[in-house]
């Protein structure tokens, strides 16, 4: 996993001491029931994930440039929901304070060109449920192609069960677009 710098963000690997930044941000209420894991109660849920992350090569965290602040993650992943070896899956994650502001946008771009430059990806997917608007327009906004509803698909931690909006970019729809 490499490191990516885009104009106001870092995206870089975990370290052990991001534990306050991720807590602030996966303690909060609003923020990960919208990505479809249950808000941190505590700052030792949050170490766990963390530990999980600082050793994984698919999860980088977002930093914010200016205030060496980690103000989400995003991920790149083997899509489970596609058989074919080259396809990915983005997910992304931002504290409200962030939201509405071009962050997730802007992370999300630079992962794309990563995706397609350096992992060789041959589609890259991304999912977001019916209510998350905000994840909605980060996904229009990048150029990905609607490809319709799997029903009933997540199963959440509270084990509630919503519906995936899906959505994918292929290689060449990546060349023609960027």
């Amino acid at each position: 996993m490499n490191r990516i710098i885009t104009d106001r963000l870092i995206l870089r690997r975990f370290k052990l001491s991001d534990l306050n930044d991720f807590f602030e941000y996966a303690k909060n209420p609003n923020v990960g029931p919208n990505a479809g894991w249950e808000f941190h109660k505590t700052k030792e849920e949050s170490l766990n994930l963390l530990n999980n992350f600082v050793k994984s090569d698919e999860v980088w965290a977002i930093e914010l440039k200016e205030k060496s602040k980690v103000i989400g993650s995003i991920g790149l992943h083997k899509d489970r929901k596609r058989e074919n070896k080259s396809a990915c899956m983005m997910g992304y994650v931002l504290g409200e304070d962030y939201w509405g502001q071009g962050y997730a946008t802007e992370a999300a771009r630079a992962v794309i060109k990563y995706a397609f430059e350096r992992m060789n990806a041959s589609i890259l997917s991304v999912y977001h449920y019916s209510f998350n608007e905000r994840s909605k327009s980060v996904i229009s906004k990048c150029g990905f192609k609607f490809e319709g509803v799997l029903r009933c698909s997540t199963v959440t931690q509270r084990g509630e069960i919503f519906d995936d909006c899906c959505y994918s970019m292929t290689r060449e729809e990546y060349l023609n677009t960027y």
